[in-house]
């Protein structure tokens, strides 16, 4: 099913609602909603692993306030709000109760989600996430933000931090060139809000607060959000399980297969 528009009915009378966010749903049976990674979409950071999820699960896929189809807003973007947002959507599309996965930015938001909902959320899984509280991660998010109007300059800000070491040099030099004249498309309407928060949240003193099943997945040649953060988020989480490939921070690129693995063993065991 494709991505709905994010459309809804403004009274010139009284001040606009937040629009709701456009989603992809896929699949049929027990609810899974995914929450994307900063400056990314729902089809970015997930799209390849879509089919196989909606084998197995309701999949509800939102685009935060500008990225994907959802229109960019004007105000600062919070995790309570997005949080919020991102539950809401899985309830539009029928879902009480849902698994509940989210990469980079999208794992604090979901551990936020979590903690605000928790009769909603059966179990978290969290890739490359974001907890919070690291010096570096938030000059790297602001660097990131400063650098959405300039392409040439963002692309090779990401060929450098987004992708790991052994995966890039392992790249044919065409190869390298098609990656860098792709990663030259305009950054999204929402890329510097959503990098702000990034630089910004921190989920920390909330992990300790939940209870269900947990997976932290952690890539280990991560320079944008480093593996320092995963291991935050998996010792903080009760019982959360801890599993690493040794990717970049874009690991649906560099390691699919495995990822794929991973993530289908944790959902499907969550049946069993």
């Amino acid at each position: 099913m494709p991505a709905r528009p994010a459309t809804s009915p403004v009274s010139p009378t009284s001040p606009a609602p937040l629009a709701p966010l456009a989603r992809i749903v896929r699949g049929s049976g027990p609810g899974l909603l995914l929450a994307h990674g900063a400056g990314g979409s729902a089809r970015d950071n997930w799209g390849p692993l879509l089919d196989d999820l909606a084998a197995h699960r309701t999949v509800v896929a939102p685009d935060f306030p500008g990225s994907g189809d959802t229109s960019a807003e004007p105000d600062e973007l919070t995790l309570d709000g997005l949080a919020d947002r991102l539950v809401a959507t899985a309830v539009e599309e029928g879902l009480e109760s849902f698994d509940l996965a989210g990469y980079s930015l999208g794992a604090a938001v979901a551990v936020r989600a979590a903690t605000r909902h928790p009769r909603r959320v059966r179990s978290l899984l969290l890739l490359s996430g974001v907890a919070g509280g690291d010096h570096r991660l938030r000059f790297t998010a602001e660097l990131a933000a400063a650098l959405a109007e300039h392409p040439e300059q963002l692309a090779r800000f990401v060929l450098s931090v987004g992708f790991g070491e052994t995966w890039l040099n392992a790249l044919p030099d065409d190869q390298l060139a098609g990656l860098h004249q792709a990663l030259l498309a305009p950054a999204p309407a929402g890329f510097r809000q959503q990098f702000g928060l990034a630089g910004r949240a921190d989920v920390r003193g909330e992990l300790a607060s939940v209870t269900v099943p947990a997976l932290v997945i952690s890539t280990t040649e991560d320079m944008l959000v480093q593996p320092s953060q995963h291991r935050t988020l998996a010792e903080g989480i009760p019982g959360a399980r801890f599993a690493e490939l040794a990717s970049g921070h874009i690991p649906v690129v560099e390691r699919l297969p495995e990822l794929r693995k991973l993530v289908l063993d944790f959902i499907t065991g969550l049946d069993g």
